[in-house]
């Protein structure tokens, strides 16, 4: 396939999908839909090399789950490669065998301090009564998430890591026009907000509450919940911390592509700690996170991480054998 400009369409029970995919670092064409809790999940075919880049399953360590992250092509012109990207914001039901330690309880390698530093256990039920499994993991601080996915990185092998805000918004567009001038990656939001109501959890429809992660419909590229749900940190940079996607508490105007939220005091403000938790957002119902898994560009395949510890359990020491028996 050229790299020049094409339009592909990615057509299921919601219908055709018109996108357009600018010149950038690999070969784009969309492949058959898939269908997702919300629905169809079209999944962007990214060729690096030659190679077909797959979506593929994290398995989370200790955890009976996994992670879904799709392929995202690159963009030349804004300097992004190709990565993965996980379809949904991360969740509970990935998160928790990380903030209880259940690898440690499962035996694995143990990882030192210098490779990973866990949050503090919660004192109140970080889910905060919303709900746990399917729900999208919130009240995360920055730290907690840049934490999560080094655990993950030493645990799977794989480099794992919050997106910049530039990856973030070219992904969540979807190779659409509109995504990409910093609006909705659906176009207009229509009378009465119709559209996004499709697409996104946000404060007309979400009756005051985040929900299960991947019941609306997915962009062009296989990614939900883009618009609303949780709004999720970006990497740092230039000093500040910053969300994007708008969430479910957030009027239609802060769910665009171009929009973003830096972090307030106040999404700590009934923290009674002094200084405040850097783990913990008491106030931050609304704030979580999604995965980029690195992409060898040579291979198409997931970039390991060079020299880490691997995810099987430590070897049993075997009893003395008594002399005589």
């Amino acid at each position: 396939m050229s790299m020049a400009a094409s339009e592909v369409r990615a057509k299921g029970v919601m219908g055709a999908w018109s996108v357009v995919v600018c010149a950038g670092l690999a070969a784009v064409v969309l492949a058959e839909p898939e269908k997702g809790t919300g629905g169809v999940a079209a999944t962007a075919e990214v060729v690096v090399g030659g190679v077909r880049a797959e979506a593929f399953k994290q398995e989370i360590p200790a955890g009976a789950f996994a992670v879904e992250l799709t392929p995202i092509p690159g963009d030349e012109g804004k300097k992004i490669e190709p990565l993965f990207m996980s379809r949904t914001e991360v969740t509970w039901d990935a998160f928790n065998p990380f903030l209880y330690a259940k690898d440690d309880e499962a035996g694995l390698a143990a990882l030192g301090a210098d490779v990973v530093t866990r949050p503090s256990r919660p004192y109140i039920p970080p889910d905060c009564g919303f709900g746990v499994q399917g729900y999208a993991a919130i009240c995360v601080h920055y730290r907690s998430a840049v934490e999560y996915c080094k655990w993950l990185s030493a645990r799977s092998g794989i480099v794992f890591r919050l997106p910049t805000e530039a990856e973030w918004e070219h992904a969540a567009a979807g190779g659409t026009e509109s995504g990409r001038a910093g609006g909705y990656w659906f176009g207009e939001v229509g009378e009465g907000n119709k559209e996004l109501d499709g697409v996104a959890w946000f404060e007309a429809n979400s009756e005051e509450s985040p929900h299960p992660v991947g019941s609306k419909r997915a962009n062009p590229w296989g990614l939900f919940d883009v618009h609303g749900n949780v709004a999720e940190w970006v990497q740092e940079s230039e000093g500040k911390r910053v969300v994007k996607g708008g969430s479910w508490q957030d009027k239609a105007e802060d769910l665009k592509i171009g929009a973003r939220a830096e972090y307030r005091r106040d999404w700590q403000k009934t923290d009674p700690q002094i200084p405040k938790s850097q783990w913990w957002m008491s106030d931050g119902q609304h704030v979580g996170f999604r995965l980029v898994a690195e992409m060898d560009q040579a291979t198409g395949k997931p970039k390991r991480v060079e020299g880490a510890k691997g995810a099987e359990p430590e070897p049993k020491k075997e009893a003395p054998v008594k002399a005589g028996a």
